[in-house]
């Protein structure tokens, strides 16, 4: 097995791990699975490999011997684990297992890995639940926000997404959707609507961006793109490298927005297959849009350290 398949399937080893999957969220991995399969065919299969439990994770582990390829493993397997927020019990024993079998229980690397991840994840200033009462105004009391205004918002989330696939730390990937909730949040306020997360995680789900299967795309199109293709300790880095990360997380965060401004500013009546149709036919707009803010987006991720992204996370604006 090669290193970037045994990263693939530690990815999805975490992505199941806490056994709570629902059959959307499964779905959406699978479709990421046969999207990356498309670059390389091995990775259809291995998604079931794992899924049916036809490998296990000792023996991926073992397939990484390089201290810098194991602790990049864990790297992505806590990223993933803290996709859909704080981790659960089931899914802090997996990361237990597997700093045990990737030989890093005294790490200090994967120690403060662990510490940034779960310090973003749980970041985000958006409640969690809400009355029913506060969920849907009134009519009448709707605002009408500046149309400029949201757009430029939304720009802003997906210039400071995109910058974050530029940091070296893997951990600042975990910001990605909560910013992305966070955003959301935002839009669906200025049109009047109190959302939770709850809601919004939702709204995520039912345009086609799955939490978990999100970062296994990010981190597959690295992968197969060739960002780990020649291990030799740990050299993760360059720019040209991360370019298709950083056009990923642009182009989903632009999307995501430009929907809900969308279906918020129509009281919300976009069935679910008009969400799902009109994201994608944003998403390959914004794709086109990411290159003129290529500038933008580097200086931005020249500014940003772990306290910058939990300032942003925590604050009003981006």
């Amino acid at each position: 097995m090669t290193n970037e398949h045994a990263f693939v399937a530690i990815c999805l080893f975490a992505a199941f791990a806490d056994g709570a999957k629902d059959d959307r969220e499964r779905e959406h991995i699978r479709e990421v699975a046969e999207t990356l399969g498309m670059d390389s065919p091995e990775l259809p299969r291995l998604y079931q490999d794992v899924l049916l439990g036809r490998i296990q994770l000792a023996d991926v582990a073992n397939a990484l011997q390089d201290l810098g390829a194991r602790q990049y493993a864990y790297e992505m397997a806590v990223c993933v684990c803290d996709a859909d927020g704080s981790q659960n019990p089931a899914e802090r024993r997996f990361l237990e297992e597997l700093k045990s079998l990737l030989r890093l229980e005294q790490d200090p690397h994967a120690a403060r890995v662990q510490q940034s991840a779960d310090a973003v994840a749980a970041a985000v200033v958006v409640p969690a639940s809400l009355p029913e009462s506060l969920s849907s105004p009134a009519p009448d009391t709707k605002p009408t926000p500046s149309s400029p205004e949201l757009d430029k918002t939304i720009l802003n989330y997906a210039i400071l997404n995109g910058a974050l696939e530029l940091l070296p730390q893997s951990w600042a990937s975990v910001a990605i959707i909560p910013l992305q909730i966070k955003m959301v949040y935002r839009i669906g306020k200025a049109h009047g609507y109190e959302l939770d997360q709850g809601h919004i995680r939702e709204f995520l789900s039912t345009v086609g961006v799955g939490l978990t299967s999100q970062y296994l795309e990010q981190f597959g199109r690295k992968l197969i793109g060739g960002l780990l293709g020649k291990m030799g300790g740990k050299a993760l880095g360059g720019i040209g490298k991360a370019a298709t990360g950083v056009a990923f997380s642009f182009a989903t965060t632009y999307a995501l927005g430009q929907v809900a401004r969308r279906y918020y500013a129509g009281g919300r009546q976009m069935s679910t297959e008009m969400l799902r149709t009109s994201f994608q036919e944003m998403l390959g707009s914004a794709r086109g849009v990411q290159s003129q803010y290529a500038g933008e987006i580097r200086d931005k991720a020249s500014t940003l350290d772990a306290t910058r992204v939990m300032a942003l996370m925590r604050g009003d604006t981006v």
